[in-house]
C-alpha cells in the first residue's frame, strides 16, 4: 500500500521479510521511521544488527529517538540513537530529511543501509546519485558523520536497502512505477535469504521544477 499525509512531501513503499518469519516467526532487526515535520519528512532505515529479538531491540531502541525529534539534523539524531543503543547491541542506519521549503534532502549513513536516488528529469546532470557511508556501528563506534545535501524535483525516487539486499539493486528500476511496485520488485528479485531483509521507497511530490538544480550539493563532515 502506498503511504502519503496529508501535506507530505513524498508516498512512500515498503517491502520487507523477517529471516525466521517462515520457521521461527522472528520479528525482523529491520525497521523503517517516516515522521513528518514542519516543512519536510524524517525517513531512516534501520538494520539492528544480526537478526532476531535482539536486533529488533536495537532497531526499536533507534525508532524511538527519531520519531519525537525529526525536525532535527540528521547527523544531531544519529548522536543522539548513538547515545541511546549503547545497552543494545548497535544498528546501522540511513536517515534523509526532505525539505520541501527548498526542495532538497540532506541525508547521512553509518553502516552498511545503501540509499540512492534516481532522477526522474532526463536531463538531470546527476541521473543517480548514492549516499556517502560511514564505516562505524551506531551505538558502539562513530566515524566522522559526514552529511550531503542535494536539491530535488517532483518525481525523483529515493531507494533504501538494508543489507538483506543485493548490492545493484537500483540497476533495472523503473521509475514511472509506483513505489509499492518498485520495492515489491526488488524484495522480489534483490533479497538474499540469509538476513532480514527491508527496502523502502519514497518518491518526492513536493517543490517545483524551477528550484531544482542537480549540480546543487552541499556537504558538512562533524567529527
Amino acid at each position: 500500500m502506498i503511504r502519503r499525509q496529508d501535506q507530505s512531501p513524498i508516498e512512500w513503499a515498503t517491502a520487507g521479510r523477517a529471516l525466521g518469519e517462515l520457521t521461527d516467526g522472528s520479528e525482523s532487526g529491520d525497521l523503517q521511521v517516516v515522521a513528518p515535520f514542519p516543512n519536510g519528512v524524517l525517513i531512516a532505515v534501520i538494520d539492528g544488527l544480526g537478526h532476531g529479538p535482539e536486533a529488533a531491540q536495537a532497531a526499536r531502541a533507534a525508532s524511538e529517538v527519531l520519531m519525537p525529534h525529526a525536525d532535527q539534523p540528521v547527523a544531531a539524531l544519529i548522536q543522539r540513537c548513538h547515545t541511546s543503543l549503547r545497552e543494545t547491541r548497535g544498528a546501522v542506519m540511513t536517515l534523509v530529511a526532505f525539505n520541501s521549503a527548498d526542495s532538497s534532502i540532506t541525508w547521512i549513513g553509518v553502516g552498511n543501509v545503501e540509499a540512492v536516488l534516481l532522477r526522474a528529469k532526463p536531463s538531470a546532470a546527476y541521473m543517480h546519485e548514492s549516499v556517502s557511508l560511514r564505516g562505524g556501528i551506531v551505538g558502539y563506534q562513530l566515524p566522522p558523520l559526514r552529511t550531503t545535501a542535494l536539491s530535488v524535483t517532483p518525481g525523483d525516487t529515493l531507494i533504501v536497502a538494508t543489507d538483506g539486499i543485493g548490492s545493484g539493486f537500483s540497476t533495472d528500476v523503473d521509475v514511472r512505477q509506483s513505489p509499492q511496485d518498485i520495492a515489491e520488485s526488488i524484495l522480489r528479485l534483490h533479497a538474499k535469504g540469509s538476513d532480514d531483509s527491508l527496502v523502502l521507497v519514497a518518491r518526492y511530490l513536493g517543490g517545483t521544477l524551477e528550484q531544482h538544480n542537480p549540480k546543487r550539493r552541499r556537504e558538512s563532515i562533524l567529527s
